[in-house]
């Protein structure tokens, strides 16, 4: 029976578990886990500070496979994937972590949102133990019938798909939000995952400029191998002087377009301020309530002509790309680009090790290696 780490409750230890074999529906694939991640998401889930999550949970909501068995799909159309390619016993994918989105309702079809799709139900955060092998801290990966499935290409490594992870498709959302033009000077505040893959897309978009900000030396060191032109640290004392830095920086007027990728409330008033008039600043960070925070409408928004747009998550658009963006452009990002951001693989075993250093910042990005 294959080992999964599982996340018994809110505010518990994860314990390796056996979980049963999967039914193997028509029209579904099983795979070896090849590698799934540890995400900020996680952390919260295993903190309890996300709603109406189905413990027991198995986490890993992005991860690549190969595949073990391809289910007869009862006389229907055999299992393809995005491209339509038939699905192979051995073939390399990944798949989207969302699926059961109904593409009949209004947030489907009218405002095009599928983020926002009430039936969305997500491997590794939705789905919970008791509903099988759906989530990647397993030894093998259920996809049940209609998860949407892509190859990776020859020349992508798995180890790199998952370098980029969850967070390289959110990031991918939060570009399309900013609309950054060429020659545009850019704001990232928070050098995790997230803030790494944006000033990266920042940079293959055509911004002149793009300027990192966090409170961890390690983390900003990584964007500086990245070739990011600017990083601030901000320490206790002069982060409320965030916004002063960056103006030094964009002859007085702030930048363009701040990208807000730290989850810290704090953080969105000084985003603002950083911004110039008439720019735009896109908050992708609060993905849980981290509290409320005050601000000025007049000085902040109206006054400064400002744009603000929410990001939340990521749609099969935005997964498809970052598979693509990953193989044409992960040998041309500076210093060894995605690579250089994972800083350890972990198996099974040390899953609660993998969460206390994610938790605090010591280690950028943590892979998941559940067959090692």
């Amino acid at each position: 029976m294959p080992l999964a780490a599982i996340i018994p409750a809110a505010k518990a230890d994860v314990e390796v578990r056996e979980m049963p074999a999967a039914p193997m529906e028509p029209g579904s694939v099983l795979l070896d886990t090849l590698f799934s991640e540890v995400c900020g998401t996680d952390v919260h889930l295993q903190q309890g500070r996300l709603e109406g999550v189905p413990y027991p949970l198995l986490p890993g909501h992005v991860s690549v496979g190969r595949v073990k068995q391809v289910a007869d799909n009862g006389g229907k159309s055999p299992v393809r994937d995005v491209d339509g390619n038939l699905v192979s016993v051995g073939d390399v994918v990944t798949f989207l972590d969302v699926h059961e989105t109904c593409g009949h309702c209004w947030y489907c079809l009218v405002a095009r949102t599928s983020t926002r799709c009430p039936s969305r139900k997500v491997y590794g955060i939705t789905y919970g133990a008791d509903d099988g092998m759906l989530g990647g801290w397993c030894e093998e990966v259920y996809l049940k019938p209609g998860v949407k499935i892509i190859p990776l290409p020859k020349t992508l490594k798995p180890e790199r798909l998952i370098a980029g992870g969850c967070a390289l498709p959110t990031a991918i959302h939060a570009i399309d939000r900013a609309e950054i033009r060429l020659g545009d000077c850019v704001a990232v505040q928070g050098s995790g995952p997230v803030g790494l893959n944006a000033a990266i897309l920042a940079r293959l978009s055509g911004a002149q400029k793009v300027i990192l900000l966090d409170t961890r030396e390690n983390r900003l060191a990584v964007g500086k191998g990245l070739g990011i032109d600017e990083t601030i640290c901000l320490e206790s004392s002069d982060k409320d002087h965030a916004a002063d830095q960056v103006r030094a920086l964009t002859g007085g007027r702030g930048v363009d377009v701040t990208i807000e990728c730290t989850g810290a409330p704090p953080a969105v008033p000084a985003g603002m301020q950083m911004t110039r008039d008439g720019g735009r600043y896109v908050i992708v960070g609060h993905y849980t309530d981290g509290g409320t925070i005050p601000l000025n409408p007049h000085v902040d928004i109206n006054r400064k002509h400002l744009e603000v747009r929410g990001c939340w998550g990521s749609d099969f658009s935005h997964f498809y790309r970052m598979v693509h963006v990953l193989d044409r452009f992960g040998d041309e990002v500076p210093g060894g680009g995605w690579d250089q951001i994972v800083s350890r693989t972990f198996g099974l075993g040390e899953m609660n090790e993998a969460l206390a250093a994610v938790e605090s910042g010591s280690l950028v990005k943590a892979l998941v290696q559940p067959n090692a």
